[in-house]
């Protein structure tokens, strides 16, 4: 991987790849091509070579993707911010079919894994491009929007909601993320592969490209 992005493997390496590709891309002529592979150790990101800190406390970031492999039942992760203050990743991803956050300092979940709480999220549908978008806020705010629609289930306001945010906001969160990587992580089972594009992050919301 050259130019502004580099390959991230924060713990271990496997069989997951990533590589640029030029036959598959939302605009321009280059994407990120992931080939991801089930299993932990086989996790494969990818993060930009600049330095964030400049964003502040408050991130906005948008990005395309395409899969081929419906989200699993087991949780998967396909993007991860760092999060300074206590050293670990708010994680982007899914679990049980539909979209997910996982926080991995104390493994809660947004919205919470029961039905009424799945059913506030939202699937990934494949083989298309899909606009995500997201904001988190130093003050422990956290809004997500799929294709241009705010996900019901996949909002922090501060008022804790039954099946979606209460467990979240059980323990004081005030995050600081540092970076984004792209890529795949696996929990368990869950290969899939990937296309990322048109990644942008700013201060404030940046809105999905006209079609």
């Amino acid at each position: 991987m050259s130019g502004a992005w580099t390959v991230s493997n924060a713990n271990c390496s496997g069989t997951g790849q990533a590589t640029v590709d030029s036959a598959v891309t939302h605009s321009g002529t280059r994407s990120l091509r992931v080939d991801g592979r089930a299993g932990y150790c086989n996790h494969v990101y990818v993060k930009p070579t600049r330095d964030l800190s400049g964003l502040g406390s408050v991130w906005y970031g948008r990005f395309y993707v395409r899969h081929s492999t419906a989200l699993p039942e087991a949780h998967v992760a396909f993007a991860a911010l760092k999060d300074t203050v206590d050293g670990k990743d708010l994680r982007l991803g899914g679990q049980n079919s539909a979209l997910q956050w996982n926080r991995e300092s104390d493994d809660a979940t947004l919205p919470a894994q029961s039905p009424a709480g799945v059913a506030q999220s939202r699937p990934l549908p494949t083989g298309q491009w899909n606009c995500v978008e997201f904001m988190v806020d130093g003050r422990g705010l956290l809004s997500t929007w799929l294709n241009g629609a705010a996900v019901p289930g996949l909002q922090v306001d501060g008022v804790p909601t039954a099946d979606i945010d209460q467990q979240w906001l059980a323990r004081s969160w005030q995050p600081r993320v540092s970076d984004l990587r792209l890529g795949w992580e696996s929990y368990g089972v869950g290969d899939d592969t990937l296309w990322f594009d048109d990644v942008a992050l700013g201060a404030s919301r940046i809105g999905c490209l006209s079609s």
